[in-house]
């Protein structure tokens, strides 16, 4: 029997560091078979991001033929643009024994769940809404207005905490981290898990 990977869903809303924590997670765990969803976007690409890489970058018209054909596992407009998650892609990983991280908002999780129900919710919660919006000036990425816009949306956003299975307060970086890494870590120890991987050692053992 053959390890079957975890689908993670990672909320947070913008700029409570849900990207930081996945990605110091891939740097730290280089061993481990994990990797993220990268999503389909209308949006344009930021500064230093690449299509196939950070999102799959295509037109409307393309996202929408992709919806007709039941390609995402989950969809939304998220501020005038589209993103969605491949379905077919995620289930063939999961298959291989890999973990993925699916880093969407509350709506995508209500839809992943209810197509995979086994899979594992994170939330990350910032220390305080004033250290949330420093955050969001901080990165430069955005307009005063998208700013205000998405501290108006983060209310909304992290009051859907309680439909997840684990909750990280992303106050300190580096506990923070250790917190997400402690999750992940727990689930590949779980009993399944574990004598999907160390069948012939058990079977050593009990002979």
């Amino acid at each position: 029997m053959s390890q079957v990977g975890t689908l993670y869903i990672v909320s947070a809303p913008s700029g409570a560091g849900k990207s930081s924590l996945i990605n110091a997670l891939l740097a730290e765990k280089r061993d481990w078979t994990v990797q993220v969803s990268v999503s389909h976007t209308t949006r344009s690409p930021r500064v230093g991001e690449n299509n196939g890489e950070h999102y799959h970058f295509v037109d409307v018209p393309t996202f929408k033929q992709l919806i007709e054909e039941k390609a995402f596992f989950e969809w939304a407009e998220v501020f005038g643009n589209y993103y969605g998650t491949s379905r077919i892609t995620i289930e063939k990983a999961l298959a291989e024994g890999i973990d993925i991280f699916l880093d969407i908002d509350w709506q995508g999780a209500r839809q992943v769940r209810e197509m995979m129900p086994q899979a594992k919710g994170i939330f990350i919660l910032p220390p305080s809404r004033a250290e949330l919006e420093s955050r969001l000036n901080k990165r430069g990425q955005d307009s005063k207005e998208i700013i205000a816009k998405r501290m108006q949306e983060a209310q909304s956003e992290m009051s859907h905490y309680d439909e997840y299975d684990y909750l990280i307060i992303n106050d300190d970086f580096e506990q923070a981290t250790k917190e997400f890494s402690a999750i992940v870590t727990a689930m590949r120890n779980k009993r399944e898990n574990q004598v999907s991987k160390h069948q012939h050692t058990i079977n050593e053992l009990l002979r």
